[in-house]
C-alpha cells in the first residue's frame, strides 16, 4: 500500500468513530503529516461541533507550515454551524492536501477543493474513494437518493418466524441481542414500525441501555394507514416525552385523539407503497434524518424489500421452534421469483450472542 493509501485509511478508521453521533453531516476524518511524522489526527465527534480538519489542526499545535493533510471529505466552504474549514485549512499553511473524495452537499461539491487550488495548494483527490463512499453511505444516499439509509432489523425462530400464529413474539431473542438491538437503536435518527407490530407487540422503541447512558432517543415512526396505533399503548402515551410520527392514509376522528395525545401526524393519500414510501422519506428528509432503523413486520419489510428499498439487513435468530403456516415470516410482499435472482449480504458479518445467531451486512440487490 503507498503512503497517501496509509495515511487516509487511519483518517477513514477515525471518521468511522463519529458514527450516531455526527448525523445529518457526514462521518470525516483527518491526518496531518510532514516528513513521515504525524503530527496530529482529528475526526467530528458531534454535529455541530468542530470539524474533523480543525480537530486535526488543533492536535498538532501551530507547526504544520509545510505539512500534508489527507481528510476523507472536501473540505467544507460555507459557513454553516461552524466555520469554512477551507478558511482553517488555509491558515494551517498546508503545502499539500489528499482528499478521499469530493462532497455531493450543494452547497459544497468541489468548490472547496478549487477554492483551495486556487490557493496554490497541491490537491490530490481520489485515494480510497470507494472506501469513503462505503463508510458515508447513508449521508450519500440521503442526498443522492432523497431517502434516508433503510437498516432492517428482525429477531426470528430457526424455522423462520417473527412471531407465533396469534402474533405472540416477546421473546425470541435472548437479553444480550436485545442489548445490541438498543446500541444499534442509539445511532438512529428514526424507527419504523407498522401498524401490526404496534397492535401486537406494543412497543416503546425507546433506547434503554443497560450501562445506564442516556443517548439520544430516535423519533419514533408508525406506518398506519388507518390510525389503529392504541390510544393506550406505549407510544401514545409517551409521545409527549419522545416524539411519535403516525403514518396515516384516513382522517377519522381518531387521528384528532392522536394528535391530542402528542403524535405527530403525517397524510399520505397514495395507495400503493410506493407512494407511501416515497413520501414518508420526502418528509423524513427535510427532516434530516439519514439512518431509519426498521422493526418490521412482514408486509412493511415486503413492501421495502418488493422495491429494493433495504440497504442493510440486522438478523438474530434464535434456536427455537414454533411453527405454523399463519405464522409471521420476516419478508412478505410479492418477492423474488427463483434463487439466482436472491439478494445477498455483502461481506456478512457472523456472531454467536449467546445461544443466538447475529448476521448482519450491507444488502446487494440482484
Amino acid at each position: 500500500m503507498d503512503f497517501d493509501s496509509l495515511l487516509m485509511r487511519r483518517a477513514l478508521e477515525l471518521a468511522k468513530r463519529s458514527e450516531g453521533f455526527v448525523e445529518p453531516n457526514p462521518m470525516v476524518g483527518c491526518v496531518i503529516v510532514r516528513n513521515g511524522t504525524v503530527l496530529g489526527e482529528g475526526y467530528h465527534t458531534r454535529f455541530g461541533g468542530p470539524h474533523a480538519e480543525v480537530e486535526a489542526i488543533r492536535a498538532a499545535g501551530k507547526d504544520t507550515v509545510g505539512a500534508t493533510c489527507y481528510v476523507t471529505l472536501e473540505p467544507c466552504s460555507h459557513h454553516g454551524k461552524t466555520p469554512p474549514c477551507t478558511e482553517a485549512v488555509l491558515a494551517a499553511g498546508f503545502k499539500r492536501l489528499v482528499v478521499a473524495m469530493r462532497d455531493p452537499n450543494p452547497q459544497v461539491n468541489g468548490r472547496g477543493l478549487q477554492l483551495l487550488r486556487e490557493a496554490g495548494l497541491d490537491v490530490a483527490e481520489g485515494v480510497l474513494e470507494d472506501e469513503a463512499r462505503y463508510l458515508n453511505a447513508p449521508y450519500l444516499t440521503r442526498l443522492e437518493k432523497n431517502r434516508p439509509w433503510i437498516i432492517a432489523k428482525w429477531a426470528m425462530t430457526l424455522d423462520g418466524r417473527l412471531a407465533s400464529r396469534t402474533g405472540s413474539s416477546q421473546w425470541i431473542s435472548n437479553a444480550a441481542s436485545r442489548e445490541i438491538v438498543h446500541r444499534l437503536r442509539s445511532r438512529m435518527d428514526a424507527i419504523l414500525i407498522g401498524s401490526q407490530t404496534a397492535l401486537h407487540d406494543d412497543p416503546l422503541l425507546t433506547v434503554r441501555l443497560s450501562d445506564g447512558t442516556a443517548p439520544r432517543q430516535p423519533l419514533r415512526i408508525v406506518f398506519d394507514s388507518k390510525a389503529q396505533t392504541p390510544l393506550d399503548g406505549q407510544l401514545v402515551r409517551t409521545a409527549k416525552e419522545v416524539p411519535v410520527l403516525i403514518v396515516v392514509g384516513v382522517d377519522t376522528p381518531r387521528v384528532t385523539e392522536l394528535e391530542k395525545a402528542g403524535c405527530e401526524i403525517l397524510y399520505t393519500d397514495a395507495m400503493d407503497y410506493r407512494e407511501r414510501f416515497e413520501m414518508l422519506f420526502d418528509h423524513l428528509v427535510q427532516r434530516d434524518v439519514t439512518n431509519l432503523l426498521v422493526e418490521g413486520g412482514g408486509g412493511l419489510f415486503g413492501g421495502l424489500f418488493d422495491l429494493r428499498l433495504i440497504d442493510e439487513v440486522h438478523a438474530f435468530i434464535a434456536p427455537k421452534l414454533i411453527g405454523g403456516d399463519a405464522a409471521v415470516a420476516p419478508i412478505g410482499g410479492i418477492g423474488l421469483a427463483d434463487m439466482p435472482s436472491a439478494a445477498k449480504l455483502d461481506s456478512p458479518e457472523i456472531r454467536i450472542v449467546d445461544d443466538n445467531v447475529y448476521i448482519h451486512g450491507r444488502v446487494r440487490h440482484p
